[in-house]
């Protein structure tokens, strides 16, 4: 009996040692795992912070290079080449491809400028005799800048009469009206908010930094002069031509969507501190009338681009934010890009050990898709859709193989993890593209309608209103929109200051067709030179 006790006893021991042993096995394995996902978040941070900004790479020029066994039954042919031309190629010097310094200056005036000798000075110093012009040499081309200037302008409305209609009590007065002021009772013309317009929105050039540039011109400006021309002139003469491009954009097919954050800090009921959006809607690359529509917004609902999109029921081309999901009546596509930059993030600071060769196999797919997509720009619609389904559906499907099979093998919370499953989560979307040869492959056209945003707002940090902030949207609409179809944007918005002031929008918004940017006569008036 006392040895059956000791055994079981015994038993006992070895069984709680076990259950401590596994628990500790768990404990070891959970902190290890967290302990390498906080050294991938570190690696992550110091890549971003310090590491190269571009999202470029190319798996032909061997940046990320797979093993064949992978990607080879995509590229074989590529591999396997070796044409006897390399070697000669590779020693060659590369030049700015496509530069040409005629081309680069065709649109500059040219002066010749020649020096003479003086006339006291044409007497040969040795004999008297008079040097005669025997020719001129060319010596450099320079390129001579003229800093702005500025000048008072006094209007004057001639009047005339004609005197028998006076002398018979008829009307006999008529005066010539010149255009409308931009603003009422203020000094300000369509040149000179223009120009504010321009160097805020395009160059970037806060309105602090604007009032020390007209005070060195002669001109004592406050920044909150500067600051009501901006909201005053494009609430009442630019918004009604947003509204104008907005109607011209929602009756396109395709149609591309991004949101950024924006810092507001006078709005009613929330904290300086707190995000709102600035939001853009654009046409597709094949569309011939370009248009990109600037939206502020409190919040990141999907409500707000359901709202503006009303009625719409083509494709939008969008990243995978869940918010998009609430416009309805669209087809939409996701971004490749994305997918791509989620890969690019997971790829280890160290890009030879292990753990990069899954985040490596991602960006080659992508990649591939990429290098197909290039080589079918000039291609019809059909026959892009009928290349897409013979080119890229193989290396679609094979994508799609690769993620079921690694995603179980990767850690959740993982980088890797996470990019394999937001393609997953976004598979149907990733392949509508497919669908429809106008469709693009990414959403870079909106992101790279929304960069010139992000890039002032490193510069002017914050809009102190909604009213600033809408004010930003409209202006930065006229702005994207006139650069998207070939236009000098100051001379788009001096051209609409102009012209809108005199018109009756009120009564007719269809009368704004005539300053369409693609109107011929926009076009000769005011396209970049070249």
């Amino acid at each position: 009996m006392t040895t059956t006790t000791n055994e079981s006893a015994f038993l006992d021991i070895i069984k709680q040692q076990s259950e401590t042993i596994a628990a500790l096995q768990k404990s070891l394995d959970q902190m290890n795992e967290e302990s390498k996902l906080l050294r991938e978040q570190i690696d992550y941070l110091t890549k971003k912070l310090f590491g190269r900004k571009s999202e470029k790479t190319d798996v032909i020029s061997g940046q990320i290079v797979l093993d064949e066994v992978v990607f080879g039954q995509f590229d074989e042919a590529e591999v396997s080449a070796i044409p006897d031309e390399v070697e000669t190629l590779i020693t060659k010097k590369k030049s700015r491809k496509g530069y040409s310094r005629e081309k680069a200056m065709a649109g500059v005036v040219e002066e010749d400028r020649f020096y003479s000798l003086r006339e006291e000075d044409r007497t040969c110093e040795i004999d008297g005799d008079h040097l005669h012009y025997m020719g001129r040499k060319y010596v450099r081309t320079e390129i001579e800048y003229h800093p702005a200037t500025m000048k008072l302008v006094h209007l004057y409305h001639e009047s005339r009469e004609c005197r028998t209609c006076r002398k018979q009590g008829r009307p006999h007065i008529r005066t010539v009206h010149g255009p409308a002021p931009v603003l009422q009772h203020s000094m300000a013309s369509a040149s000179s908010v223009a120009w504010t317009m321009y160097q805020k929105y395009v160059n970037h050039v806060p309105l602090y930094r604007q009032e020390k540039d007209w005070q060195n011109l002669g001109l004592e400006l406050k920044r909150s002069t500067l600051a009501n021309w901006i909201i005053k002139t494009s609430g009442d003469w630019l918004a009604p031509m947003v509204d104008r491009l907005r109607e011209k954009l929602l009756e396109q097919n395709y149609l591309h969507a991004d949101e950024t954050t924006l810092q507001v800090l006078k709005e009613e009921g929330r904290q300086a501190q707190t995000k709102s959006y600035m939001w853009v809607f654009a046409t597709g690359e094949t569309s011939q009338s370009p248009v990109r529509i600037f939206r502020y917004h409190a919040g990141r609902s999907g409500n707000h681009a359901a709202n503006f999109l009303s009625g719409y029921t083509g494709y939008l081309h969008t990243d995978g934010y869940s918010g998009y999901g609430k416009v309805q009546g669209i087809t939409r596509c996701t971004c490749w890009s994305h997918v791509r930059r989620y890969f690019m993030d997971a790829l280890p600071k160290d890009s030879k050990t292990p753990e990069s060769t899954f985040p490596k196999i991602g960006i080659a797919y992508c990649n591939k898709l990429f290098e197909i997509e290039s080589k079918l720009k000039e291609l019809s619609a059909k026959d892009r859709k009928d290349k897409r389904l013979e080119l890229e559906l193989p290396v679609l499907e094979a994508f799609w193989t690769w993620v079921d099979e690694t995603l179980p093998k990767a850690l959740a919370k993982s980088r890797i993890g996470k990019a394999l499953q937001y393609a997953n989560n976004h598979k149907k979307w990733l392949m509508t593209f497919l669908e429809d040869g106008n469709c693009a492959i990414s959403n870079n056209l909106a992101e790279n309608s929304i960069r010139p945003f992000t890039v002032g707002r490193k510069n002017w940090l914050f809009s102190s209103s909604p009213a600033g902030a809408d004010a930003s949207a409209t202006v930065y609409s006229i702005v994207e929109t006139a650069k998207a179809n070939g236009l000098n944007p100051y001379k788009y918005l001096e051209h609409l200051l102009t012209e809108i002031p005199s018109m009756d929008i009120q009564k007719n918004l269809e009368s704004l067709d005539d300053l369409l940017p693609w109107n011929s006569s926009i076009q000769a008036a005011c396209a970049v030179k070249k």
